[in-house]
């Protein structure tokens, strides 16, 4: 480690107490992520059988009753819900709200940056979920009747006339995840119809193609110009992928494996780009949420870190608790620790490098404030960096120039998010060959 080559208050800041006065009084910093963070309510780590930080969301939100008997009429965005609990045996089904407008602003999540939560939430309660149990393999051995029918509406391109009849009337409750988009009231199915719909050109040809492989379908519709949360949910329905192969995927992770296909893809082309010249820092603020991407010129990396305030949606603790992951020029083959949030701004980074024909080391962070309270998905992250990453960045010749920069735009201590980044970590202490072959040569 050559500290002779590090600024004097860079070399303070590794050495930074945990608090210092950007940090409101009274809070302090975890050392790692709470198990709440890691957890988001999906592994149940606390060993209680029901999430109580997922049962606070609920007590956050008032859903009214829609006023729905046990059938319903209604314009779906078109948008499907593939669960996971029990899984193979999944409960798959429409959502669908009781209105016959024009719908599609529902299902686009692209579309909703600058939205406040309310909005988000209050749009998304309308959607009814029908629930209707399956065998995730019903694809690959033949579907019956409303199987077919949500394989269908999850390839329409433009909203669609739907007809349900439910069970029993739909429960009025909503449900909030940081994987997937809120919705409203669900029951199980007793049938479902649908009206004339259009399928999206890409997926007709990769839904009668039955020996193209699911990430070239993925691939394939990407680079036409189909939207993410399209291509998610047609993989979900099993509309992808070799003939005897094709199965349901559960919603959050049809939206992970797309975010994950299709920035691998892109970080092939990235990884031979020339590399940047200088040092880029992006920003953009969305539902009380800070986003700050830096780029610096070296090799393909890539680091997701994020910091969330107590009383924040995944954070119930006393304390900001923060955590990371992260990977080098070769890509990671095990599943990012903070989970699919990781895959979402990967993506984000991925396309912007793309379109950049350049290659860079780029380090994202996030700060989640007190009035980030229920969790909408993961496309918060995604459609956030990607409107950072829209806007002319500031411009820096050196590493400390920018963190300097970035210090003044964060509220936790620098030192920290150094502390935590083994990329920033790498960048300030490892000495590089090019380096050393300068000074030699001066």
């Amino acid at each position: 480690m050559s500290r002779g080559r590090m600024d004097d208050w860079l070399r303070a800041l590794l050495v930074v107490r945990p608090t210092d006065g950007s940090i409101p009084d009274g809070l302090r910093i975890t050392a790692h992520g709470s198990r709440c963070l890691i957890c988001r309510g999906s592994r149940m780590l606390c060993g209680k059988t029901t999430c109580p930080v997922a049962l606070r969301f609920s007590s956050l939100v008032n859903v009214g009753a829609l006023g729905i008997d046990t059938k319903m009429e209604g314009n779906s965005p078109p948008e499907v819900f593939i669960g996971r609990f029990g899984y193979p045996k999944v409960l798959i089904g429409p959502m669908v709200p009781p209105m016959m407008e024009d719908t599609s602003l529902l299902a686009a999540p692209q579309l909703w940056f600058g939205k406040s939560i309310d909005e988000i939430v209050k749009m998304r309660s309308q959607l009814v979920r029908g629930k209707y149990l399956v065998d995730i393999t019903s694809p690959s051995s033949g579907l019956d009747r409303i199987s077919e029918m949500v394989q269908e509406l999850g390839l329409s391109s433009s909203p669609t006339d739907s007809e349900l009849e439910f069970l029993r009337r739909p429960v009025s409750t909503i449900t909030l995840s940081d994987h997937f988009e809120p919705f409203g009231p669900s029951a199980p199915l007793r049938s479902f119809n649908l009206g004339n719909l259009k399928m999206a050109r890409p997926f007709e040809r990769a839904f009668y193609d039955v020996d193209l492989k699911a990430r070239d379908a993925v691939i394939n519709s990407y680079e036409v110009g189909m939207d993410v949360s399209s291509i998610q949910r047609a993989l979900s329905v099993g509309a992808f992928g070799l003939g005897k192969r094709r199965k349901f995927v559960p919603t959050r992770w049809s939206i992970t494996a797309v975010d994950s296909i299709i920035s691998q893809r892109l970080m092939e082309g990235v990884r031979r780009n020339p590399l940047i010249n200088e040092h880029l820092v992006y920003e953009c603020d969305n539902l009380d949420n800070r986003y700050v991407v830096l780029m610096t010129p070296q090799r393909w990396c890539y680091e997701w870190i994020e910091a969330w305030w107590p009383k924040t949606a995944w954070n119930p603790d006393p304390m900001i608790s923060i955590m990371g992951d992260h990977e080098g020029f070769e890509g990671r083959t095990i599943y990012a620790s903070i989970g699919g949030c990781y895959y979402a701004v990967r993506l984000a980074v991925a396309e912007k490098l793309s379109a950049m024909g350049r290659q860079a080391g780029v380090v994202a962070l996030r700060e989640a404030y007190p009035g980030y309270i229920v969790p909408v998905g993961v496309w918060i992250n995604r459609e956030s960096v990607r409107m950072a990453l829209s806007r002319e960045p500031r411009r820096f010749d050196s590493l400390s120039e920018a963190l300097k920069h970035i210090s003044s735009r964060m509220q936790i201590p620098l030192g920290r998010w150094i502390g935590t980044s083994a990329l920033l970590r790498d960048a300030l202490c490892q000495r590089r060959l090019r380096e050393f072959l300068r000074e030699r040569a001066s």
